[in-house]
């Protein structure tokens, strides 16, 4: 059928679907689904939600291994509360007052950083030598995880166990050790996050050196005994010399713990907040830097 000079084409008017005739029939061609317009699609979504349930999968698997393994489980949590209870007698010979310390408020920070090593740094270290001497990271590795996700969520049990922890040891000590409330909220947070981050990271890069799971506790040691006498888990920087607390108060766990102890004394003003603060978070980065360049992913033979 012809289209008359001045006449629409009836058969191609926009907003109607098309027309066909066949042998006498008419059938109507309705637009396909590559003709529809796509709703937006809004970027990062996509890729952040699967990423995100691998990671969960990934975490609630290491934990339910976490919760298996014992040893692991009695050191995470009876070693934090045992070992503060431990010292006090020590701790009363001390000139706490003169320093404007109080015994539950060392004790508290000395409960907050045996947490950091032993609820995190000594389990991470057991659980990466381990999933790397059985070949998980391996197998890991060639699917859809990616190595940050990994490191992340192999640690991330760990990591949730001492924040629980430090927590709990808070609340206790503030009603048991009348601590009372912490002066700056925001520092003990601080300090309590970086610790956590730097001794995953800390682990992470201690398995990288150890050969096998049985000897993961030795390799462990140095660390665990540098940080508990010199960055001020046992024995506070302030009552030391001050020669051997400036370098005392470099180690890597020493930021952390100053933070959770300044956050609830109040002892900290602003320049010294931040410069430790700083100091906290380049050992964090040089942490992360470290385990990013020389963690070993397969197994050492």
């Amino acid at each position: 059928m012809s289209t008359r000079p001045g006449q629409p084409d009836m058969s191609t008017q926009p907003g109607q679907p098309d027309m066909s005739t066949r042998a006498g029939t008419t059938t109507q061609v309705r637009p396909g689904p590559a003709d529809r317009p796509s709703a937006p699609v809004r970027p990062g979504r996509a890729s952040l939600r699967p990423s995100a349930r691998r990671l969960r999968a990934l975490a609630r698997a290491e934990f339910t291994l976490l919760g298996r393994n014992r040893t692991a489980m009695v050191t995470a949590l009876l070693v934090p509360l045992a070992l503060p209870f431990s010292l006090r007698p020590a701790l009363g010979e001390m000139d706490l007052k003169g320093h404007g310390l109080s015994i539950g408020v060392v004790m508290l920070t000395a409960a907050i950083g045996f947490s950091f090593l032993f609820a995190v740094y000594t389990s991470v270290v057991s659980a990466f030598v381990a999933r790397r001497e059985e070949l998980v990271l391996k197998r890991l590795r060639t699917g859809e995880l990616g190595d940050t996700e990994i490191l992340t969520g192999t640690a991330l049990p760990a990591m949730s166990l001492g924040l629980v922890q430090a927590l709990v040891l808070s609340l206790g000590c503030a009603a048991l050790l009348d601590t009372g409330a912490p002066k700056a909220v925001y520092l003990t947070v601080l300090g309590v996050l970086a610790g956590l981050v730097l001794c995953a990271a800390l682990g992470a890069l201690t398995a990288a050196i150890t050969r096998t799971a049985e000897s993961a506790q030795v390799t462990a040691l140095p660390l665990i005994f540098v940080s508990m006498i010199g960055s001020g888990v046992v024995i506070p920087t302030d009552v030391m010399p001050d020669r051997v607390a400036a370098v005392c108060e470099l180690l890597p766990l020493s930021p952390a713990v100053r933070l959770v102890r300044g956050g609830w004394t109040g002892e900290l003003d602003a320049p010294q907040a931040l410069g430790t603060l700083a100091l906290a978070l380049a050992w964090v980065l040089v942490a992360v830097f470290a385990v990013r360049r020389w963690f070993r992913w397969e197994p050492r033979r």
